[in-house]
């Protein structure tokens, strides 16, 4: 395909998918943000707190029917069941486990016997919002981090926040009750939120226009048949990612706007919230990164609510616990559940070999950066470097196989209610489960040099 004919094309897509796109999204998220900006004036005015978690738990719910509409009342029942729980058990101290295990049960049986595929796929972020801050709140309680079980008004505020109860992210409870205090509207705060807004439509271009369509039409790369899957595996990767990365920017700007999220450094406020760091997933320096910069709420979640807890149990199983905690939260996917157990064992294997090699070459090869006054005799040899950029181009090797998955396929129908068993084990075989393969075969040479 020559310049000019590319050039038509690019110009049809931009016209036919992009402004779509942009359009259908500004459509359904406009009164969303109104009612954000309507939750912060009134967390600014100065009235008493009852009303302002009850404004806060009323444009949540407005926020959620305009999504879900009476679907909406499954995520109020699980609120609801949250704060009974929380009830009968305020006079123990295990009030995070046990809450956690009626958590899960709930879910399970809902999405197995009370909730069509279809309607489950469409609720299940904001009932894994709900689920999260209430055991992070219940934790949080054993541990003394917050006093008293908070009422009525206050909890359905904090699990309903509208900034945050469609798309997240997951925020903590002392999160939540400094943005109801209302600091006072800035520049800042306006710009901050717009920001994240207008990044999230970037990436949805980037999702619906031009990652479905990136090889050869962006990128004229050809090759075999083997060639072909690699690149269409690529292709679907990228697409998901960029989705993730849409719903992550788009959380933070309306949790902003609803006066979330934000650090305070002396009398000066920052509105930093950051959900996602894409580059540190596009161009990764390990998988550990990239589970950590997927999500960065969800990922503190994970290490202060289930990953500490578990470490009792040993680093290898409290992972383990730590991803089939988030396999549970997001459903009985079978498609997840393998992406994200595969995860676990990629990011532990990753990690030892790492640590092993960087303990033999004496060079900073860790999973993570090491820091400037670090003990390693090796730093920035050109050796390390290129170690580190084998490892980089094997992150995006693991990306590319587990990403494959994630296409939009022929079935609407299987979409809606996710990905079928058979769909995951058809894609990973036809990549000849090529990253499986590759991290057994890292573990076995990590046996051999310990």
């Amino acid at each position: 395909m020559d310049l000019s004919s590319r050039l038509q094309v690019w110009q049809q897509l931009a016209q036919t998918c992009g402004l779509s796109s942009i359009e259908q999204s500004l459509q359904q998220l406009w009164m969303l943000l109104l009612l954000c900006l309507l939750c912060r004036v009134c967390f600014r005015l100065g009235l008493v707190l009852t009303v302002k978690h009850a404004v806060s738990a009323l444009t949540g719910m407005m926020g959620l029917f305009l999504f879900f509409e009476l679907q909406m009342l499954w995520v109020l029942s699980l609120s609801g069941l949250c704060y009974v729980i929380l009830l009968l058990c305020r006079h123990t101290s295990s009030r995070g486990l046990f809450l956690s295990a009626v958590i899960l049960i709930y879910l399970l049986f809902g999405e197995l016997h009370l909730i069509d595929a279809v309607t489950w796929h469409r609720i299940r972020g904001s009932q894994m919002v709900v689920a999260m801050k209430a055991i992070s709140l219940a934790f949080d309680l054993d541990r003394g981090a917050v006093c008293s079980l908070p009422s009525p008004a206050q909890f359905l505020g904090y699990l309903l926040f509208v900034g945050t109860a469609v798309f997240g992210p997951w925020i903590s409870f002392s999160a939540y009750k400094r943005a109801v205090d209302g600091v006072e509207l800035s520049w800042s705060w306006l710009l901050s939120s717009s920001l994240s807004l207008l990044k999230s439509h970037i990436c949805l271009l980037v999702c619906t226009c031009i990652a479905p369509y990136l090889f050869p039409l962006f990128v004229p790369i050809y090759g075999n048949s083997l060639t072909q899957r690699w690149l269409r595996a690529y292709e679907n990767a990228v697409s998901f990612h960029f989705s993730n990365y849409y719903v992550g920017h788009l959380s933070e700007g309306t949790s902003m706007l609803a006066g979330a999220c934000f650090t305070e450094e002396k009398e000066h406020i920052c509105w930093d919230m950051s959900v996602v760091k894409p580059l540190q997933v596009e161009i990764p320096r390990s998988m550990v990164l990239v589970v950590t910069s997927w999500n960065i709420p969800m990922s503190r979640w994970l290490k202060s609510y289930v990953f500490k807890n578990a470490m009792k149990l040993g680093t290898f199983p409290a992972i383990l616990v730590t991803y089939t905690a988030s396999a549970l939260l997001h459903g009985l996917s079978f498609h997840l559940g393998a992406v994200l157990l595969s995860l676990g064992f990629i990011t532990y294997v990753e990690h030892v070999l790492r640590k092993r090699l960087a303990y033999i070459f004496n060079a900073c090869i860790l999973s993570r950066p090491c820091p400037s006054d670090c003990s390693h005799q090796h730093k920035k040899n050109y050796w390390v470097m290129l170690l580190n950029l084998v490892f980089s181009f094997l992150t995006i090797f693991h990306l590319t196989y587990l990403g494959s998955m994630f296409d939009p396929g022929t079935d609407e129908q299987e979409v809606e209610e996710g990905y079928a068993a058979i769909h995951t084990i058809q894609r990973w075989s036809e990549l000849n489960w090529a990253s499986h393969w590759i991290v057994f075969a890292c573990w076995i040479f990590y046996r051999l040099i310990l």
